[in-house]
């Protein structure tokens, strides 16, 4: 064994203690996570489904119109009306977030954003140290890409987060999700570090599955907005028609972002990267031209990327369209994360083509 193999062992070994590192740090970020919405305050919990009530109770009164005199001239009072937002859910404040805007559940948040960013950096260190253990893109199999994946998506996170976003009632279901992500990829789809079969040896490995791993980490921060969403929307629903909400939905989906915010972020979190999609599959038929010798040869991935790409622009198309806002296209915003994870998981594992590099 040369001292160049060696080294690159040592890399390895250090990539993979990184990354169980890291987990054990996001571990404690989910801990801090649950204590923030533990310790939030619930006594503001409730007043969004005051107003709704009290909202719909002045939708379906009688609407008074009082007739003022100001100088001979009569002056309609403008009654109050209760609107419907855009993608047909009601327009009602924010929920107050997962700490309730109490100094402690609020520490915790702090906490726990801390930890992540922690995490973050240790685990973003294994991802390097695994592309300097092989000198190459550190996205050659499943194992790779996923541990890629889930450090883009923390990053893409934290990013909002810097911009002074409202996103921090994402950080559970993120960090809960990164912890699964890491737990499969550490144990079933682990792969030794090795060189690249031939067909990889490509600069377009950097350009092309670069672009993919940042769209799917962006497109799953869109799904997780989707799926609140659409939790939320049922429970504004179930007040605005006089129901009473359970003790979940009154501790948690209370705190949450109204549905028109959590609707408005996937949406324009999804178009915001649906353009670096499109060019991801055009640089993927310009690499397999120069690999294969044509652009397109219907490859089960090249087919359910051409599937998850027609699946966001009917969503986009649907959400842009009257007739298709809020719920119904929601669900297909849901339908094309699942046509993605699908290309990823179902592709490489269950189907056979030239992209079979899972290495499991």
């Amino acid at each position: 064994m040369n001292l160049a193999a060696a080294t690159n062992e040592n890399l390895a070994h250090t990539s993979n203690v990184l990354i169980y590192s890291s987990m054990a740090v996001y571990t404690l970020a989910f801990f801090a996570h649950i204590a923030e919405w533990v310790f939030g305050s619930r006594s503001k919990v409730g007043r969004t489904a005051a107003a709704l009530k009290q909202d719909t109770a002045s939708a379906g009164s009688t609407v008074k119109v009082q007739v003022a005199q100001q100088g001979g001239t009569a002056v309609l009072d403008r009654p109050r009306i209760v609107t419907r937002s855009a993608t047909g859910t009601r327009d009602v404040p924010d929920g107050p977030g997962a700490a309730g805007g109490t100094f402690k559940g609020d520490l915790w948040g702090r906490i726990a954003v801390s930890l992540t960013v922690v995490a973050f950096a240790v685990e973003a260190s294994g991802v390097v140290a695994r592309a300097l253990s092989v000198q190459r893109a550190p996205w050659g199999n499943m194992y790779e890409f996923s541990i890629t994946f889930s450090t883009v998506a923390v990053g893409a996170y934290l990013i909002l987060l810097a911009l002074r976003k409202n996103v921090r009632w994402i950080g559970l279901l993120l960090v809960t999700t990164v912890l699964l992500d890491l737990g499969i990829a550490t144990t079933t789809l682990y792969t030794d570090s090795d060189q690249l079969v031939p067909a990889l040896h490509s600069y377009w490995l950097w350009i092309h599955v670069s672009t993919a791993i940042i769209c799917g980490a962006v497109f799953y921060l869109g799904a997780v907005g989707t799926l609140l969403y659409l939790f939320r929307d049922n429970y504004e629903n179930k007040i605005a028609n006089g129901g009473t909400p359970g003790k979940f939905a009154s501790s948690v989906l209370e705190r949450l972002p109204a549905a028109k915010t959590l609707d408005t972020f996937s949406y324009r979190i999804n178009a915001a990267v649906f353009p670096l999609w499109t060019f991801t599959i055009i640089a993927g038929a310009i690499w397999a031209g120069d690999a294969w010798g044509r652009y397109w040869g219907w490859d089960p991935k090249e087919v359910w990327s051409f599937i998850t790409w027609v699946a966001y622009a009917a969503y986009l198309h649907a959400r842009a369209t009257a007739g298709w806002k809020g719920r119904k296209a929601a669900y297909l915003a849901l339908v094309a994360f699942g046509c993605w994870l699908f290309n990823y998981y179902g592709v490489n594992i269950f189907v056979t083509g030239k992209h079979s590099y899972a290495g499991v």
